[in-house]
């Protein structure tokens, strides 16, 4: 990302008070929002006093006033008020924080990730289970991601602990070696017990600076096997298998199929998310409960297991009595 600031820099070790910036909008902000190009840009300050700032006319662009809703274009000058910016120089201390394990020994380390946490830092997110991790355990040589799960999922997440590990990992997940297995809860009566659906996805990113998922016939190939678990009225619950490793793979091709995850803000529908949250679920049911791979250093073969969280549960028991 770049952002051409026009005011004179300060030395990284002066502390200076907040100033007002005259900020040129490059092409890659083309079409957002004033107050989401303001969120970006002022990582830290509380919204209600972007909004505020921009009620009050302190945010103009090209010298004029704007509403929230004004999308900026490119070559835009955007007066940004001083508004309370935190000190680059003093960041926020991450908060040590250990989370269930599910497998460890000296190379790998296996969490149960709960849903709505990061696993890294980054796009809004000061910090996420790595950071957290390392603060917990800072006599840790080495911590390092093998793979991701979307905020919002929660399941089986691997860490390596040693480089070789995390090589040898990414290179079984390129070629496909291991299992992965997710149960998604589903809009809608699956109709068949198992269903191969293949789907090439491209990455693209919405006017507001969101990251999302398509298919598309000359994206990247993906395969996710999809077998029933059981029916529930107007819903199922369904295993879905990843046989490639795309982003958003399962929610793209899920939805696609016409049985968008409950609780999916991205690929779902508002009316069923609206419909769950009243039932007391506001999370996305989907949750990486099967890991089967060899050891990355031993070749043993590893089977871990992460049960559904106890609020997936207790809506499968709802939807049960009903």
């Amino acid at each position: 990302m770049s952002l051409s600031v026009m005011r004179k820099e300060t030395p990284a070790f002066a502390k200076t008070p907040p100033t007002v910036r005259l900020v040129e909008v490059d092409a890659e902000h083309e079409g957002q929002r004033i107050d989401n190009f303001l969120v970006r840009l002022c990582k830290g300050v509380p919204k209600s006093h972007i909004y505020k700032a921009i009620r009050g006319g302190e945010v103009r662009v090209n010298k004029g006033r704007i509403q929230a809703d004004y999308r900026v274009a490119t070559g835009d000058i955007v007066r940004v008020p001083p508004l309370r910016l935190p000190d680059p120089g003093q960041p926020k201390p991450v908060p040590g924080i250990e989370f269930p394990v599910v497998y460890e020994d000296e190379a790998l380390l296996v969490i149960d990730k709960p849903a709505g946490v990061a696993v890294h830092g980054g796009s809004g997110v000061s910090f996420g289970v790595i950071e957290q991790l390392r603060a917990a355990r800072p006599d840790a040589r080495f911590l390092e991601l093998v793979h991701r799960l979307d905020r919002d999922t929660s399941g089986l997440l691997m860490i390596a602990k040693k480089r070789n590990a995390l090589l040898a990992l990414h290179a079984m997940l390129r070629e496909g070696k291991g299992d992965k297995h997710y149960f998604a809860l589903v809009e809608g009566d699956w109709v068949n017990d198992r269903q191969h659906i293949r789907l090439a996805l491209t990455k693209w990113t919405t006017q507001s600076g969101e990251r999302r998922v398509r298919p598309d016939p000359d994206g990247q190939p993906a395969h996710t096997i999809v077998t029933l678990q059981q029916r529930l009225g107007r819903y199922s619950l369904v295993d879905a298998e990843l046989r490639s490793g795309r982003t958003h793979q399962i929610r793209v091709h899920l939805a696609a199929s016409g049985f968008p995850i409950i609780g999916d803000d991205k690929y779902g529908t508002d009316e069923t998310r609206a419909e769950f949250v009243r039932r007391g679920f506001n999370r996305m049911f989907l949750h990486a409960h099967q890991l089967t791979l060899p050891h990355p250093l031993t070749g043993e073969t590893l089977k871990l297991v992460a049960p559904l969280p106890p609020a997936c549960q207790k809506l499968l028991q709802q939807l049960e009595s009903q």
